[in-house]
């Protein structure tokens, strides 16, 4: 089950994730997630939306590994974001509900 929190900053989401346990960056191992969708569940998501600029909006995913390693996937709507992973992610979380 994946639950939705909203923290007033993507900052302060990232600081609540690590406290519980969430200190992998998967931005750093995208791909190990895509190779093995399997081994992966998305058991938080966050939403920030830039309240002026459309570039500030992100998701914040922490994820957990079938091994029980924690981490986190931040997901920016910049230009130079990877959608591909994105995308990928976002199907992985409406996959899990």
């Amino acid at each position: 089950m994946t639950k939705m929190y909203h923290y007033a900053t993507v900052s302060k989401a990232l600081d609540q994730l690590n406290e519980k346990g969430f200190t992998c960056d998967f931005n750093r191992n995208a791909d190990m997630i895509k190779k093995n969708p399997e081994k992966f569940e998305i058991v938080h998501v966050y939403r920030y939306e830039g309240e002026s600029d459309p570039g500030d909006e992100a998701v914040v995913y922490g994820i957990k590994s079938n091994s029980g390693k924690k981490g986190v996937y931040v997901a920016g709507f910049s230009a130079d974001s990877d959608q591909e992973t994105e995308k990928f992610l976002f199907a992985l979380s409406i996959k899990g509900r």
